[in-house]
């Protein structure tokens, strides 16, 4: 028990003489060595603050700027025409300020003044140059002049080497549309969908609101767009997450999966040690700001704000809302495992510990024989019910004793880690494999993953990983930016050893992880057994179906010249209405982080000329030419509603705003209440990926990434992901609801397979032959 020892400072005796105190040198040290650590953690937040507040500029330019001026000083060049002989007559005359003194930090100040209005003029230039999106409406292909002239001005004025935040203060604010326009496109989305008499309703309803509601509360909305840094993402976060009372599991978290076809080592415990170093790796890395920003076409910085959330963050749970709790550091995990809380340390002396380290701590976890307290084992599963019984369960049974600080323990960690017992991942020859790997990852048992944490990292018994991670912080593409980091360093950089293990040496010194005490009464229990049977209602309700399209992927698709992402849409389309035998209101989401802290819009796929394609392809008698011209133009229309979506002049988060705004002002408005009541019932998106560009994993077929996904919005709707892999393979996560007569997961995953088949004929290229 040498180590437990090492885990104090020191220990005391009351004897009959006094106070015996035994001082313990290695804690002291590891105190000493922890402290060390914090300090320089600080001094590097300091650092990073004064680079990313010059940026473009840097300190040395200061320097540089001063030397120059000083020296025309003494070529009798007065490059401040008066001013630096103005600022000396205002500074103080002693006996420490010689004359000559004063005008050299008069010089100093004309310097610093110059080069603080040299950075604003770059940044506002900057912020004016990004706040052009014509480059996003050209041909693919194709540049115009002035196209050209404003890459080469934005590289100019974006500098060298940007850290993490440098571009956040240079991002323009999301514009707000006016209302005219975002109604016209509204009505225009919703045409197809409607009958004529119906849509006739609509279009009265929607000129009644632009005539009389919409004028007093836009002009509120642009006051707040002035003053507030985003007009949307805060109400969002707000009323769209925080506030949300059902269950956050299957409704809300989303998940995603490891490599589809490669596990890197079958030990569990070395492959949780490999993936939560390289984990950590990232967060001393965001800590620091050595996180290049993410740029589309490799010159227009993203917003980076999400990020900032990512670890040391837990949704706590309110009576009407839930709040965001984000620490600036933990030096801890939790863990569970067979019904079990632990507290693992994640430093030793100051210095993170190293895979091989971690690997003999889970494995410690992993080898104890200890039955879980009562109540323990499902504690998680009140994250996983209603949001109310878990606020007032939380108020009352762990705000004090053995169970606050347990669960301080939980919420206060940098992430959460499942030690799955069940082995879940890709089989061949097993169709159901991936649909049982998605269902664990989605909701699991109900209470073997923390929910509220910002993410959980879930390790299987065969060494496969996956996450399941809580969707108000941030949106998909922030964690899907970690999870390709995480996944590229743990095969390319750490690697395992020929028995599977990590590499390296383990420190037998180190105190094993801690055992969370718990003290439950039966009423409490009761409240997680009730949270329980909810969350277990509605994890069986879900019908999941995730497989594999390697017929062709966007290597055929680009040879017709047609957006991947447009092709899959309108397969889904006229998938859809296979399946169905109608339209409906399909969500995709796309990224507004062209602008500062910007989040997502809604692109509405199902169009009119979409419609016309699947008709077209129902009808026997159009022709092959007519479909593929239909088909291009569905096409093109939706690049076009794509773009306005991430340009900030989409439909939906425009007429969320303004129903938030008629809430608090009290007006009624039928028109919005009717467009926020509308279900979406093909909810769909695009999982991205090759956002990290030190890891090529696209080179290697065997290295592709099975994506993630989401629960079904709509009772009687579908939930589709897909991502992209390579140039042969695209993976498809469906979900449905079994409850629901109308949707058939597998069913609709047949109807897509056959769909996107369909329209590669189209063009007259045999679809089983390109993936050679």
């Amino acid at each position: 028990m040498a180590e437990a020892h090492q885990a104090v400072a020191f220990q005391f005796t009351v004897t009959p003489e006094g106070v015996d105190v035994q001082l313990s040198r290695e804690a002291l040290k590891q105190i000493y060595l922890s402290g060390v650590a914090s300090w320089k953690k600080r001094f590097a937040r300091i650092k990073n603050s004064i680079l990313t507040g010059v940026y473009p500029a840097t300190p040395s330019s200061w320097l540089v700027v001063v030397m120059a001026t000083v020296s025309s000083m003494y070529c009798r060049i007065d490059l401040s025409m008066g001013l630096i002989c103005h600022i000396r007559r205002y500074l103080p005359s002693c006996r420490y300020l010689s004359f000559q003194h004063r005008t050299l930090l008069s010089a100093a100040l004309f310097s610093t003044g110059v080069w603080l209005s040299g950075i604003l003029l770059c940044r506002q230039s900057l912020k004016l140059l990004l706040s052009y999106h014509g480059w996003m409406f050209e041909p693919h292909g194709k540049m115009s002049r002035s196209t050209r002239v404003w890459v080469a001005l934005v590289k100019v004025m974006s500098g060298r080497k940007p850290m993490l935040y440098s571009f956040q203060t240079s991002l323009p604010k999301l514009p707000v549309p006016s209302v005219e326009a975002t109604i016209r496109r509204y009505l225009e989305s919703v045409h197809p969908l409607l009958e004529e008499e119906k849509y006739r309703e609509m279009e009265v309803l929607a000129q009644a609101f632009q005539q009389h509601t919409a004028p007093r509360l836009q002009k509120y909305l642009v006051l707040k767009s002035w003053w507030a840094t985003n007009y949307v993402s805060d109400w969002w976060e707000e009323y769209v997450y925080l506030r949300g009372r059902g269950p956050i599991m299957v409704n809300s978290n989303y998940y995603a999966m490891d490599f589809l076809y490669v596990t890197p080592t079958p030990l569990q415990a070395a492959r949780a040690g490999n993936t939560v170093h390289s984990i950590l790796l990232y967060r001393r890395k965001l800590d620091r700001e050595e996180i290049p920003p993410v740029m589309a076409l490799g010159i227009v910085p993203m917003c980076s704000f999400q990020m900032e959330r990512m670890f040391n963050t837990t949704r706590i749970p309110g009576t009407e809302s839930d709040t965001l709790q984000h620490l600036s550091d933990s030096k801890h995990l939790a863990v569970y495992h067979k019904g079990r809380f632990y507290r693992l340390w994640l430093y030793q002396g100051g210095r993170l510990l190293k895979p091989r380290d971690l690997e003999l701590q889970f494995q410690r976890i992993l080898d104890d024989p200890s039955p879980p307290q009562p109540g323990e084992e499902k504690l998680a599963a009140l994250t996983a019910g209603e949001r109310v019984p878990w606020a007032e369960a939380r108020a009352r049974f762990f705000s004090q004793g053995k169970n606050k600080v347990s669960l301080d323990a939980i919420e206060r960690a940098a992430f959460f880690l499942a030690l799955d017992e069940e082995a879940h991942g890709y089989e061949r020859g097993r169709e159901d494999s991936m649909d049982r790997y998605a269902k664990s990852l989605l909701h699991g048992r109900c209470y073997d993953r923390w929910f509220d944490k910002s993410f959980t990292l879930v390790v299987y018994k065969n060494g496969k990983v996956g996450t399941n991670a809580e969707h108000s912080w941030a949106d998909a593409p922030i964690m899907g930016h970690l999870w390709e980091f995480m996944l590229g360093t743990d095969k390319f950089h750490l690697g395992y050893s020929e028995g599977g293990h990590c590499c390296g040496e383990p420190s037998t010194a180190m105190a094993p992880p801690q055992r969370l005490q718990w003290d439950f009464p039966e009423e409490c229990r009761k409240v997680i057994d009730s949270s329980y049977r909810v969350a277990k209602a509605l994890a069986d309700d879900v019908d999941f179906h995730c497989f594999q399209f390697s017929n062709f992927g966007k290597g055929l698709i680009k040879l017709f010249k047609i957006s991947p992402d447009a092709f899959i849409q309108i397969s889904l389309q006229l998938a859809h209405f296979r399946d169905k035998g109608s339209f409906c209101l399909t969500y995709e989401a796309s990224m507004t982080r062209l602008f500062r802290e910007g989040r997502t819009e809604t692109v509405r796929s199902c169009t009119r000329e979409s419609t016309a394609f699947v008709r077209s392809m129902m009808d026997p008698d159009r022709g092959q030419l007519e479909r593929r011209q239909l088909f291009q133009a569905a096409a093109e229309k939706h690049q076009h509603m794509y773009r306005l979506a991430m340009t900030g002049a989409g439909i939906d988060r425009h007429l969320f705003c303004l129903y938030v705004l008629s809430r608090y002002l009290g007006v009624e408005s039928p028109f919005l209440a009717q467009v926020l009541a509308e279900p979406w019932r093909l909810s769909t998106s695009q999982t991205p990926q090759q956002q990290i560009k030190m890891f090529d994993m696209e080179k290697s077929q065997d290295l592709v990434s099975s994506g993630g996904g989401f629960g079904p919005v709509a009772d009687d709707g579908y939930g589709v992901s897909y991502i992209i892999a390579g140039e042969n393979l695209i993976t498809f996560h469906i979900s449905s609801k079994f409850s629901s007569p109308e949707t058939d997961s597998r069913r609709f995953g047949r109807n897509i397979r056959q769909a996107m088949l369909d329209i590669a004929d189209l063009f007259n290229v045999p679809a089983n032959k390109v993936a050679n």
